[in-house]
This record gives structure tokens, sequence and C-alpha cells, in this order.
């Protein structure tokens, strides 16, 4: 299984008019609802690391038919307000469950050491967001509520260094069995040193396909996919033993980090899977593939 690019050029860049996206727009979440494609994306005043100093991360809102021609807000709709986003929110990831999204998305305080933590917000227009607060109160990143309930709980996905989990709620709030279903696999360089989920989980018919992350020991991401029980979600039935995308493009090499496919955004509509994507943390691509060519070799298969 191969992703295939919607262009060979991003489809969404900065704008140097605006300070607070002028140097980087990336990681972005991205749904469909009423006809549109909706994306949420992280923006930063300069490059979104800290080898090129204080940047400020800001979530903006763009919305598009096509996936290609966009319109955009000037301004903010998530901005570093709150003590826990003093350096700015990151890396958002939407499902909408009922009549509600859900933004899951890295809050990067810069307080101490470690103080980055998975926070939540909802909204019901994608445009105001009313925040929850912190989910888990630890050094974690990279997560997602799964689009529906099952077995009457929500499940939440997310990375705890270097390995991707799930974990299950009643309420959004209070989080039980915590368990760890997939990790890095040494004999795959690709995916050898950490993995974390791409987007959220959407439905196949042979169970829940996970689009995910994974970084080999230059520090190279690129994106492979798993497939998950459908009523155990904990159980990973098959895994791709390559990878799905990786970068090739001038745009996906060459940027403030190097090398790097980094997707928060699943979206599944029509025939097709799509995949939003950042290339090298700077501009933002979109890929597809037809959901008849998911089909996972017999030697991926684990049960």
């Amino acid at each position: 299984m191969k992703l295939t690019r919607i262009s060979n050029e991003p489809i969404f860049k900065p704008v140097e008019e605006n300070e607070w996206e002028r140097s980087a727009v990336f990681n972005c979440a991205a749904v469909y609802e009423n006809g549109l494609f909706h994306m949420i994306y992280r923006a930063t005043d300069i490059g979104g690391h800290e080898r090129y100093g204080e940047y400020i991360n800001m979530l903006g809102y763009a919305v598009s038919k096509d996936l290609k021609t966009w319109h955009r807000l000037n301004e903010p709709i998530v901005k570093n307000d709150v003590p826990q986003e003093l350096r700015g929110p990151e890396d958002p990831r939407i499902v909408k469950i009922d009549d509600t999204f859900h933004m899951t998305y890295t809050g990067f305080g810069n307080r101490f050491s470690g103080d980055y933590r998975i926070c939540h917000a909802t909204s019901k227009d994608l445009v105001n967001w009313e925040r929850q607060g912190v989910l888990l109160d630890e050094e974690n990143k990279n997560s997602a509520f799964f689009p529906e309930k099952v077995n009457g709980e929500y499940l939440f996905l997310h990375r705890r260094h270097p390995d991707i989990w799930i974990a299950s709620t009643k309420d959004f709030k209070n989080f039980t069995n915590d368990t760890n279903i997939m990790k890095p696999i040494k004999e795959h360089e690709w995916e050898s040193v950490r993995i974390g989920i791409a987007g959220p989980p959407v439905k196949h018919p042979q169970g829940w396909l996970l689009f995910y992350h994974a970084v080999d020991s230059i520090n190279a991401y690129r994106l492979g996919a798993a497939l998950l029980d459908y009523d155990d979600p904990r159980k990973v039935l098959a895994r791709q033993s390559m990878p799905i995308i990786e970068p090739e493009l001038d745009w996906e090499i060459n940027g403030y980090i190097p090398n790097v496919i980094f997707s928060c955004a699943t979206i599944e509509h029509d025939d097709k899977y799509y995949v939003v994507y950042a290339g090298a943390d700077t501009v933002i691509g979109a890929a597809y593939i037809n959901k008849s060519d998911v089909v996972f070799e017999k030697k991926d298969w684990l049960v």
C-alpha cells in the first residue's frame, strides 16, 4: 500500500504578512463536514523548533472544497493565552462525536523541562473552541479520541515515548485500562526509534485503520499503516512492514526540520482515505489511497 499525493506542490503555505503564521504552517487537523474540508493548522512566527529560537505556536483555520484551494482566517482561532500554552498549542487532531468536535493537542508551556501536556477543547462549529484543560498530567503528545464509543466507552490514543497507547474514559476526564499497543520495530529501520499516531483512526471493513508516524536512526519521519480490531482496538491485527509514504519531494526533504512527513489528519470521504500532512515542518501537503487499495498482505497480519 502506498499513498498518492494529490499534488507535487504544497497545498498550503505560510503567509508572510501575518506575523503569527509567517514562517511555517504544519501539523494540522482536518475534517470533512457539510461538503467542505476544514483544517485547523499549527503556525509559527519563526521555525517551530528550539534551534530557531523562542517560537510561538498558534492555531489557524482554513476551508476548502478540493484540498487544493484554501480560504483562511487572518487571525488565529486558538492563541498562546493560558499558562499551559505560553508557547502555544501544537499538533491538533479532531474527531466529531455526536454533534461535538473534540480536539486534542499539545499544550507547550515551557515553564520547566518537559512542560508539554495533552490538552482537550470542544467546538460546535470548528472555529470557536472551549478549552477543557489538560487530559493527562504527564509528558505526553500525539493523541486522539476514537470517533465513536467502543463497548460503551470513549477510547483515547496517545504516545508515551516511544510507543502508542490506548486508554478508556467515560467522561473525557478520568482514564482507565491504559494499554501499550504498538512499539517500534528494531528490524524495520524506518520505524526503529519511536512511533506515534498520525490522524485519528477511521473505519475499515476489517477494523480500525490507523496511520502512524515512525522515526528512524537519522530522525527521518515516515508514515505507516496498522489495523486494529473493531471491537477491541487494543488488539493490533495487521501492521504493514513498509511505509505508506516517505519524504521524496524537495519540500518534504528540505525545510525547518528536514526529511519529515508528519500527519495529524486522516479523513474518510467517498471512496478514499485522505491524509493531510506536513512537509519538513514548513508547509502542508495531502495524499490519498482508494479504500479498495487498503489491503494488508498476508505477511503483515499479526493474528
